[in-house]
């Protein structure tokens, strides 16, 4: 039997990584202007259901679901009165579909029920519907409503390991309120829309290009593998 060692820890000083914070943002901000999310919605509806999808797979492939899918579930009325399989077999190739169909349903029937047919725009209400946790909730408050958010996907807590930015990158809503304490306010989306490029782009899992990644003098992990 193959042990596999774990990975060394970087140590997190919360003052140092609110101080390479600001540098590291003005960096991101310059080689990713345009960074935004990569799901296509319309409304914010579909970037629900679209972040609901995109749970263990990839936002492409959301992307090429969501095209057909929203030509037929055009509002929360025609995913309620869907048939379950129906809306499994629609969302099939995105994975875990019959958890997902489950949710979607259950979670349009309630934006029915107690929103009124809209999708609610605060942290406590979106929790509320079923399917959704902070991730996606954060997902939708920034890009759909323009309200400041972290949203701590793969890349964000990868790369905030890697980074130095919190010791709690085994737990995403820790991490986020970690994260939240170091970045400032006005830089919480920019700051998430900023790392997940990064983390597609350059700071990849399996072998991060450090060699050309503009942030390697704020990185403590930077070409140093046993610590990614």
């Amino acid at each position: 039997m193959v042990v596999k060692k774990s990975k060394k820890k970087i140590k997190v000083d919360k003052e140092d990584a609110k101080r390479r914070i600001d540098k590291i943002l003005a960096v991101l901000k310059k080689k990713y202007p345009n960074a935004k999310t990569a799901l296509e919605f319309r409304t914010p509806l579909q970037l629900l259901i679209s972040t609901i999808l995109s749970a263990q797979c990839t936002d492409a492939r959301v992307n090429i679901v969501a095209k057909e899918i929203y030509k037929k579930y055009k509002n929360p009325a025609d995913w309620a009165k869907a048939d379950i399989s129906q809306i499994e077999n629609d969302i099939k190739s995105t994975g875990f579909y019959r958890n997902k169909a489950k949710n979607i349903k259950a979670a349009c029937e309630k934006i029915i029920s107690d929103y009124n047919g809209d999708v609610p725009h605060t942290m406590d209400e979106l929790l509320k519907l079923p399917g959704v946790g902070r991730k996606t909730a954060n997902c939708v408050l920034c890009n759909a409503y323009g309200q400041p958010a972290i949203t701590c996907d793969t890349h964000v807590i990868r790369l905030s390991r890697r980074l130095g930015l919190s010791e709690n990158t085994h737990d995403p809503d820790k991490l986020e309120f970690d994260l939240c304490e170091i970045v400032p306010r006005k830089d919480w989306s920019v700051f998430s829309h900023t790392i997940i490029m990064h983390g597609r782009n350059v700071c990849i899992a399996r072998k991060p290009d450090c060699p050309n990644c503009e942030i390697t003098e704020y990185c403590p992990a930077a070409n140093k593998p046993e610590l990614w």
